[in-house]
């Protein structure tokens, strides 16, 4: 087995390893649903619909799989029970391929003569912080030149939280004192990239969702200070999320998608929590992709979101 084969195989092992909760409560309420039944039917398809519901995949994307099974079963006539776990499976994964995201292979990015700029967007504690440092990791991982801009300037612990990842991933960061002004701190970030030829810009941003025009305020104006320096910046505005919240999570989605242009998601901390089918909700109710996803404590353990591979790893 190839380089590639070993990493592979690792990721994936990695990625079961990190949905063992939800895989174990799904199954478990799966097998409780079709419990003495031999065909699928209207009251397995009732239990499968308790099941999705409260697996955190959400009220409209688990009638939107209800729909897609029911025509399966209406078209297959002898669909017994003991195959809707295959079936489940191939219909999710139909259902997110529908919303035509196109799933990231690698830490690679589009060739362009200035840095590429991610601002990272999320309420405190969704693991913000921890995600720009693994995502820093990954990117040096790929020969990548990496920058971090501190302009979550509300907290002083934010500052330092992000100086102990540079520190350990070995990337220079631009910051300035607590209370300072974050858009400051980005125009600061973006020159100093320019000048030192970084390839990618991670940008922190306050994580307060208490006044959404505040909020939606204070991003815009990093957008246009940073567009000052390198027109079209930040290419991508991550949102990042906490997986093992579940229906806050989707709740945290609609007030960030309302207050500023989310391009990408990442859902963290899916290692520690049964609630790992809110990826499934998420990526197809906001039709934004989900870009990366958090399996562990390890660098490595946020991983590309693969949605082939991740509905797999959970109905496998």
């Amino acid at each position: 087995m190839g380089i590639f084969g070993i990493f592979n195989r690792e990721k994936k092992e990695s990625l079961e390893k990190g949905l063992a909760k939800t895989r174990e409560s799904v199954f478990s309420k799966l097998s409780r649903a079709i419990a003495g039944k031999s065909k699928v039917d209207d009251a397995v398809l009732d239990n499968l619909e308790e099941v999705l519901i409260s697996s955190d995949v959400g009220v409209e994307t688990t009638l939107r799989i209800i729909e897609r099974i029911e025509k399966r079963v209406s078209r297959d006539k002898f669909l017994g029970s003991e195959e809707l776990n295959r079936i489940l499976r191939e219909e999710i994964i139909a259902l997110l391929e529908d919303n035509r995201q196109a799933d990231v292979s690698d830490f690679e990015l589009p060739k362009q003569e200035e840095p590429y700029v991610i601002m990272v967007v999320g309420v405190n504690g969704v693991g913000k912080t921890t995600t720009i440092g693994k995502l820093a990791w990954n990117f040096r991982q790929a020969g990548k030149k990496v920058m971090l801009g501190a302009a979550d300037t509300f907290r002083a612990a934010a500052i330092d939280q992000l100086q102990i990842w540079a520190d350990r991933v070995e990337v220079p960061i631009v910051k300035q004192k607590m209370g300072a002004d974050p858009a400051s701190v980005a125009f600061d970030t973006l020159k100093s990239a320019k000048a030192s030829g970084t390839d990618v810009v991670i940008i922190d941003t306050a994580g307060r969702l208490h006044n959404k025009v505040n909020l939606m305020n204070e991003l815009t104006k990093i957008r246009n200070v940073m567009q000052k320096v390198i027109p079209g910046a930040p290419h991508e505005v991550l949102l990042v999320l906490d997986g093992s919240t579940g229906q806050n999570a989707f709740e945290q989605a609609k007030q960030f998608t309302k207050a500023t242009d989310v391009t990408a998601m990442a859902l963290t901390k899916l290692d520690g929590t049964a609630k790992g089918g809110v990826v499934i909700g998420i990526s197809d109710q906001f039709r934004i992709p989900v870009k990366y996803i958090g399996i562990g404590e390890k660098m490595s353990d946020l991983q590309l979101f693969d949605r082939r591979e991740f509905v797999n790893s959970l109905f496998s």
